[in-house]
């Protein structure tokens, strides 16, 4: 097991896999927040440029998280 982290210590790998979760769980948190928020919201005319421009930020934010 050589990628394990001496005892009571970290090591780099260990602390990416714990940011990773610590993202994902944020990541789900404020996505819970925003579909209880966002219906409520008028961009009026910027929704045209708003929803391509999330859609690139999340498909951006998948990709970080993907496993490859």
């Amino acid at each position: 097991m050589k990628d394990e982290s001496p005892k009571y210590k970290l090591n780099k790998k260990d602390g990416l896999k714990i940011a990773k979760g610590a993202g994902l769980a944020a990541g789900g948190a404020i996505a819970v927040y925003l579909i209880e928020i966002l219906p409520n919201v008028d961009f009026g005319e910027l929704t045209y440029m708003i929803i391509p421009i999330v859609s690139i930020l999340l498909n951006s934010v998948l990709k970080f998280f993907k496993n490859k």
